[in-house]
C-alpha cells in the first residue's frame, strides 16, 4: 500500500520567508508546530544551518547548467560541489556528513567505504597517504608529506565519490525504525542507481506530538544539493511522519523500512 504524506494547509508566504539564509530561517514550522531544536556543535544543528541561495534559485548542475524545477525543490543549498560528475544522492550525504567533522576538527569519523569493501580513513588521508585502484582492488601508497587543507579534504572526497555510492553506504549506516527518525537520518535504496535522500530539520505538533520532516538530495547528473518539495503538490518541504509503507518524493519512491543513520 502506497501513501502520499501531506501538510498542514498553510500557504506558503507563511512557511517560506524569502529573504531566510538557512534553513532554519527560510523556513517556518506549520501552524501548531515547534521547531525540534538540536544540540549546539550537533549534526542535526549543522544541517539546519546550512547556508541556502536566495529565493527562487535554480539547482545547478557541475557543469554549470541549471537544473529547470519542475516541482522539485523549494531552495538550493549554498555549497560548491566542484566540477565533476560525481556529487551525486549518496556523494551529497558523505560530504555533508563528512564535512561537519573536518569543520570541528574532529577526524576520525570521516570514513568511508568503497564498493569492494576497501575502507578509507581521512586520518590516513591526511598523513600524505593516497589511494591506488586497480581492477577491483585498492591499496594505500605513501605521496606526499602530511597536509589537511581544505583542498586536501575534497580531493579526498573526490575519490570516496568516485569509488562509494548508495549500495556502499546503505551497508555502512544503522537502520532506524521510522518512528524514532532525527535530523541527519537518511532514507536510502542501495543500488545501480539507487537513491538517497537525508532529514535536515524536523517539527513536532505540541498537542498530539505528530512530526513533520524536512529532507534534502542531490541527483544525476551531479548537482547541488536542494530541499525537496512535498510531493502532495502544495508549496512546503514538510513531510508528516508516517510509518505508511512507502511514500513518494518528487524523483523517488522509499519505503519507511529504508530509514538508517551514521554511526561514528
Amino acid at each position: 500500500v502506497s501513501s502520499q504524506p501531506t501538510t498542514h494547509q498553510q500557504s506558503p508566504v507563511d512557511i517560506i520567508d524569502e529573504v531566510g539564509k538557512t534553513i532554519l530561517t527560510r523556513f517556518n514550522v506549520p501552524q501548531g508546530y515547534e521547531r525540534i531544536a538540536s544540540a549546539d556543535n550537533s549534526f542535526g544543528a549543522y544541517l539546519q544551518n546550512l547556508p541556502l541561495k536566495p529565493h527562487g534559485s535554480l539547482v545547478k548542475y557541475y557543469s554549470g547548467e541549471e537544473k529547470a524545477n519542475y516541482g522539485v525543490y523549494e531552495a538550493v543549498v549554498d555549497l560548491e560541489i566542484g566540477k565533476r560528475d560525481l556529487h551525486q544522492c549518496a556523494d551529497a550525504i558523505m560530504r555533508l556528513w563528512a564535512e561537519y567533522w573536518w569543520e570541528r576538527e574532529i577526524y576520525e569519523p570521516i570514513h568511508f567505504n568503497f564498493t569492494n569493501g576497501f575502507r578509507v580513513d581521512y586520518t590516513e588521508w591526511m598523513k600524505g597517504k593516497r589511494i591506488s585502484v586497480k581492477g577491483s582492488k585498492a591499496s594505500w601508497y605513501q605521496k606526499g608529506s602530511a597536509s589537511n587543507t581544505y583542498n586536501d579534504f575534497w580531493k579526498y572526497m573526490e575519490i570516496v565519490f568516485s569509488y562509494a555510492g548508495t549500495l556502499s553506504l546503505s551497508k555502512e549506516l544503522k537502520p532506524v525504525h521510522i518512528n524514532d527518525m532525527q535530523i541527519g537520518d537518511i532514507f536510502i535504496q542501495g543500488g545501480s542507481p539507487g537513491h538517497a535522500v537525508i532529514v535536515v530539520d524536523m517539527a513536532i505538533d505540541t498537542v498530539n506530538d505528530k512530526k513533520v520532516y524536512m529532507l534534502a538530495q542531490s541527483y544525476m547528473p551531479a548537482q547541488e544539493i536542494q530541499i525537496l518539495k512535498n510531493s502532495s503538490g502544495e508549496e512546503s518541504p514538510w513531510y508528516v511522519l508516517s510509518d505508511i509503507e512507502s511514500f513518494r518524493t518528487p524523483e523517488w519512491t522509499f519505503k519507511s523500512t529504508d530509514l538508517k543513520r551514521f554511526e561514528k
